[in-house]
C-alpha cells in the first residue's frame, strides 16, 4: 500500500512513519509538511529513522495564493496512493487566530479537494476529543456524543468545522472513504521540547517539572491521554482495513490530580479554584508570556471522557501504554529537553535527536 501523510513532520506524523517503517503492508510513504526534513540531508539519503521511511514534499496546506494552486500540488503528490492521513494541525500562532485558523480549516479543505482530485480512495483525518460537546461527569462517551465543541476553545471550533466539512464530503462524495481518528492528548517522550515551545512557554520550569514540590491543579480537572506509537497503532488498522466513520482512541485510565502529582511532585497537590487558574493563564497570554490561551483549560474542563470500544471492536485495538505512562514518558521527555531531527520536534539545544 501507498501512503501519503499530511504532516509528516509532526508529533503524530512521526509515530505513523515509525509505525509505517516497521509494517511490510505499507510499501510506500509520501511525506508532506511545511517544515520537512532539511533539503540537503533528503537529497543526500542520510535521513535517520523513522524519516528515511518516506519521500519528501515541502507544502504548505495554508499557503497565500490561489486555492487551486495548492490543491494540484498536494493532488500530485497524492496520485497513486491508496489512503492520505490528514494530520496536519497548528496550535501556534495561539494569538493569530486567522493564521491559525487558515492552516487548520482551510487547509482542511485543500487536503480534502486534493484527496478527491487525485481519486484517493481512503482519507483518514486527524480529529480530537476537542471536537465533541462538553460533558457534565464523567462517563465514558462513544462517537454518538454531540461534536458542538468546547465554547471558548480556538482548538475546539477548529476541529468541529473539520468534522462538519467531513460531514459535507461524505455526503456529496461516498465514493471517499473517510475516517476521523478522535484522540485524547497525544503524548510520547520526543514531544518533550515542542510541548515546551507550544505550551509551557519560557517562564515554566521545563528542567524542575520533575522535582515540583507540590503540583498547583485546577479544581475538577482530569486527565485522558494516548501514546503516539498507540494512536499510529489505530491508524494503521482503519488504513489495511479500510475503515471508515470516527473512532475514539484514548488509553483506559482518566488521570485526576493525584495520579499527575504522583508523576511529577511525589504525590504532593494542592488544588485551586479553576477560575483563579484560568484568570492568570488568560493574564499570562495575554501578556504573551504564555504560549497557550485560556481556551485550552476550558476544553481540559469540559471534553468526555473517551469510550473506545468501537476501536476494539472494528480494528482489534489496545492500547499498550496507559494515560500514567505516557504522560509519565512525556514529563520525562520535557524535563530532558527530548525532540528529533525533524524542525517541528527539535530537541533543546545541546541535546541530541532522539527518533523516540
Amino acid at each position: 500500500m501507498r501512503v501519503a501523510v499530511v504532516g509528516a513532520s509532526g508529533n503524530v506524523g512521526t509515530a505513523l512513519l515509525r509505525a509505517f517503517a516497521a509494517d511490510p503492508t505499507i510499501t510506500s510513504v509520501v511525506g508532506l509538511a511545511r517544515r520537512p526534513p532539511a533539503p540537503e540531508v533528503v537529497a543526500a539519503r542520510t535521513l535517520p529513522a523513522p524519516y528515511d521511511a518516506a519521500s519528501w514534499l515541502r507544502c504548505d496546506i495554508a499557503a497565500p495564493g490561489p486555492d487551486d494552486r495548492a490543491i494540484e500540488l498536494l493532488a500530485r503528490a497524492m496520485a497513486g496512493a491508496d489512503a492520505v492521513v490528514h494530520a496536519a494541525w497548528a496550535v501556534v500562532p495561539s494569538h493569530n487566530r486567522a493564521a491559525q485558523r487558515r492552516t487548520n480549516v482551510l487547509g482542511a479543505r485543500r487536503v480534502v479537494a486534493a484527496a478527491l482530485r487525485a481519486g484517493v480512495p481512503q482519507l483518514v483525518v486527524a480529529s480530537s476529543v476537542g471536537a465533541y460537546s462538553p460533558s457534565p461527569d464523567d462517563t465514558p462517551r462513544p462517537e454518538r456524543w454531540p461534536t458542538g465543541g468546547v465554547r471558548g476553545s480556538a482548538h475546539s471550533a477548529d476541529k468541529v468545522a473539520v468534522e462538519r466539512l467531513l460531514d459535507e464530503t461524505e455526503e456529496r462524495h461516498p465514493e471517499l472513504t473517510i475516517a476521523r481518528m478522535r484522540s485524547a492528548l497525544v503524548v510520547q517522550r520526543v514531544a518533550g521540547r515542542q510541548l515546551t515551545r507550544t505550551v509551557l512557554g519560557p517562564l515554566l520550569p521545563a528542567r524542575g517539572l520533575t522535582e515540583l514540590r507540590v503540583l498547583p491543579w485546577p479544581a475538577g480537572l482530569r486527565v485522558q491521554a494516548v501514546h503516539a506509537d498507540d494512536l499510529a497503532a489505530a491508524y494503521r488498522e482503519v488504513i489495511v482495513r479500510r475503515q471508515r466513520g470516527p473512532f475514539n482512541v484514548a488509553a483506559d485510565d482518566v488521570l485526576h490530580a493525584g495520579d499527575v502529582a504522583a508523576i511529577v511532585a511525589g504525590g504532593r497537590h494542592r488544588d485551586l479554584p479553576f477560575a483563579l487558574v484560568r484568570a492568570a493563564v488568560s493574564g499570562a497570554w495575554h501578556a504573551r508570556v504564555l504560549p497557550v490561551s485560556p481556551g485550552w483549560l476550558d476544553l481540559a474542563a469540559g471534553v468526555p471522557v473517551l469510550d473506545c470500544a468501537r476501536a476494539r471492536e472494528l480494528l482489534g485495538w489496545r492500547p499498550r501504554r496507559t494515560s500514567a505512562e505516557a504522560v509519565a514518558e512525556l514529563v520525562a521527555g520535557i524535563a530532558a529537553g527530548c525532540g528529533t531531527s525533524s524542525p517541528p520536534l527539535r530537541p533543546r539545544r545541546g541535546v541530541h535527536p532522539d527518533a523516540g
